[in-house]
């Protein structure tokens, strides 16, 4: 399986909440941290379970995934009810069919203001997916 192909169905089972079929996309020792928040998820039934236990309301929409080999670039949106949409970069490396680490940025999207000196240089506004 591509790698591309095996980040696509992560995402793929994440939204349809298959917790089986996400734990097949990872690599037992899976490694992910969350630079935001300075998380580090180790194993991938600690990964299998922050998806699970995540407040319900939420779906996912991929919205780009880029193959430079063994790593992997995805870009996701995750609407959440009664919060906003999240936007999500993740840096991937999959091996042997599976992730077996990962980097991932989630931001609230518009939820930070941008820099007053920076005005005069930028509008504001959605760029198509």
């Amino acid at each position: 399986m591509e790698t591309t192909e095996v980040v696509r169905r992560y995402w793929s089972s994440v939204w349809s909440r298959d917790w089986n079929a996400v734990g097949q996309t990872l690599a037992e020792d899976i490694e992910v941290f969350w630079p935001v928040t300075r998380e580090i998820i180790r194993g991938r039934n600690n990964m299998i379970a922050v998806n699970a236990e995540h407040p319900n309301g939420w779906s996912i929409d991929v919205l780009n995934v880029y193959d430079a080999g063994e790593v992997v670039v995805s870009e996701v949106q995750v609407p959440q009810e009664d919060v906003g949409i999240f936007r999500v970069v993740s840096i991937w490396t999959v091996a042997d069919g599976v992730i077996i680490s990962g980097r991932e940025y989630w931001t609230l999207y518009g939820g930070e203001d941008g820099r007053d000196w920076r005005r005069k240089y930028s509008s504001l506004g959605d760029l198509p997916s």
